[in-house]
């Protein structure tokens, strides 16, 4: 594990990717992890530093997303979708077995107030659930890089809400997903 993020990347060269397989711990600085079982699925969330990886695991499959830098080095088996961070996107896919998934993102450039309110905003309200991971060494102009991976676990789907911010462009990701196992 690294003790500070790349955070410095131009968030349009950010990828978000798709696979259908888990990944190795060892391509990643995890900065924080939770793990989710119930009766249908298992699920390992990692923020890792500006970016993330989830991994489901449900009826002998798995289906992970994670947000990447174009210089991280990812296995090419497995791969559903890869595209970059433009604009809005919407993404849906099903697989076999009753594993289905959806995720829509979109990319929001703010004021420094705006971004200074939105990380004391999550921050207060991972106070009470998710993984937040702020990176103060990091602040540029006295705004801080931070992850915000908030999700909720329901018996056959898991919905995961992600935030991402990059202070130098004063630009913050966020994304939802829903895993549904019915």
């Amino acid at each position: 594990m690294m003790d500070t993020p790349n955070t410095n990347v131009v968030v349009s060269e950010l990828t978000f990717t798709l696979y259908q397989r888990p990944l190795h711990p060892e391509l990643f600085s995890i900065f924080e992890k939770r793990t989710i079982k119930t009766d249908k699925y298992e699920a390992l969330i990692w923020a890792t530093g500006g970016s993330h990886v989830v991994s489901v695991f449900a009826n002998d499959l798995c289906l992970s997303e994670l947000i990447s830098a174009p210089t991280q080095p990812l296995p090419r088996r497995g791969l559903i979708e890869r595209f970059r961070f433009a604009g809005q996107r919407n993404h849906k896919c099903t697989l076999a077995k009753g594993l289905s998934y959806m995720t829509d993102f979109q990319v929001e450039k703010m004021s420094p107030n705006l971004y200074r309110q939105s990380h004391n905003d999550l921050e207060k309200f991972a106070r009470n659930r998710g993984i937040f991971v702020k990176f103060p060494k990091l602040a540029i102009g006295g705004l801080e890089p931070f992850s915000y991976i908030d999700f909720e676990a329901r018996r056959d789907e898991l919905h995961i809400h992600t935030f991402h911010a990059y202070p130098d462009q004063v630009t913050i990701i966020k994304t939802q997903s829903l895993f549904d196992m019915h």
